[in-house]
């Protein structure tokens, strides 16, 4: 299968890499000088310097080129969320595309699936998501994702496209609670970031993911998903390895906060893009739009746009009216 993957990032670069080898790959990026480079080096230097890129990997920064290699088989967009619109609407609509990144458009509020259909209506458009620290799948290391579509063609050849030795890939028919997973995860691991930056314990730790897949079980099923998604990869499992996991960058952001560091000198330490950040506003705005009740999230605001210390946040949930705990 021919396969284009757009985007050389960290994530876009690990999946080309552990595709490579089984299907026609290429992967654009659209700074040429970053992809001349990785064609002299044979590495990604600025995202996987760990790794080797494959010799069957062909590399661009020629966006058309990319668009016709993938024509007939599979466009893959590997980009933050902020990249997705501007790609979705360059591509053929006859060619079948699915998207990596995870979050909520800022501004529009849109998840991935609500801007394809309102920019690719009638064409075959998919999720891939799941527990994956992109070093992990450059390095081999077994992991498991999750292809979701509406349209069960797309998800087998996402399957076909992905599934390998050391990725193992499932299907699913829910987008939405797929990608609901992916986006408020982020949001979770600032918080747990924040929690064990404060040395507030493993049971905080415990307390803040379990109810944080409480808040994101609420707000996808409010939004048509199926409950049972976020007990799976996407759900639950990401959300364990992004609010645990050393090489989460929004867990390293709740870190920082509980340190008392001011967010923009946090972003200008990471160097990468950290989605938690930037869905977080508009996770609340959505919430609050369906009438979910999310207070973990509402804490992780307060403290991303200034209004409470870290502690001050703590304090606040922890005042809460105590409930049952199933909705």
């Amino acid at each position: 299968m021919r396969i284009a993957v757009l985007g050389a990032g960290a994530w876009g670069t690990a999946l080309a890499i552990a595709a490579a080898p089984r299907h026609g790959l290429m992967l654009w990026g659209r700074d040429a000088d970053q992809v001349e480079a990785m064609r002299r080096g044979g590495v990604n230097e600025r995202y996987l310097p760990e790794v080797a890129l494959p010799a069957s990997l062909t590399l661009t920064a020629d966006l058309a080129e990319a668009l016709a290699w993938g024509e007939g088989g599979l466009l893959v967009v590997a980009t933050p969320m902020a990249g997705l619109r501007a790609l979705l609407a360059v591509m053929p609509a006859h060619t079948p595309a699915c998207w990596l990144c995870k979050g909520f458009e800022a501004g529009s509020g849109a998840l991935g699936h609500e801007i394809a259909r309102e920019l690719r209506p009638g064409a075959a458009n998919g999720v891939l998501s799941g527990p994956s620290f992109a070093l992990e799948v450059a390095q081999g290391r077994p992991t498991a994702l999750v292809a979701a579509s509406d349209d069960a063609d797309l998800a087998t050849r996402m399957v076909q496209a992905f599934h390998g030795p050391v990725v193992r890939v499932y299907s699913s028919a829910d987008p939405v609670g797929v990608e609901v997973g992916g986006a408020v995860k982020n949001v979770m691991a600032i918080a747990t970031g924040i929690a064990d930056g404060l040395s507030l314990g493993q049971n905080a730790r415990a307390a803040l993911v379990t109810r944080g897949l409480a808040e994101m079980t609420r707000l996808a099923t409010a939004l048509g998903a199926q409950p049972s998604t976020l007990m799976g990869l996407s759900g639950l499992g990401d959300l364990v390895l992004t609010a645990t996991g050393d090489l989460s960058r929004n867990r390293r952001v709740g870190l920082m906060l509980a340190t008392g560091l001011a967010l923009p000198a946090i972003l200008e330490r990471l160097g990468h893009v950290a989605e938690g950040v930037y869905s977080a506003p508009t996770v609340l705005q959505r919430a609050r739009a369906l009438g979910v009740e999310m207070p973990i999230t509402e804490a992780v605001m307060s403290v991303l746009d200034g209004r409470s210390s870290p502690g001050q946040a703590l304090q606040a949930l922890m005042a809460r009216e105590s409930r049952s705990e199933i909705d």
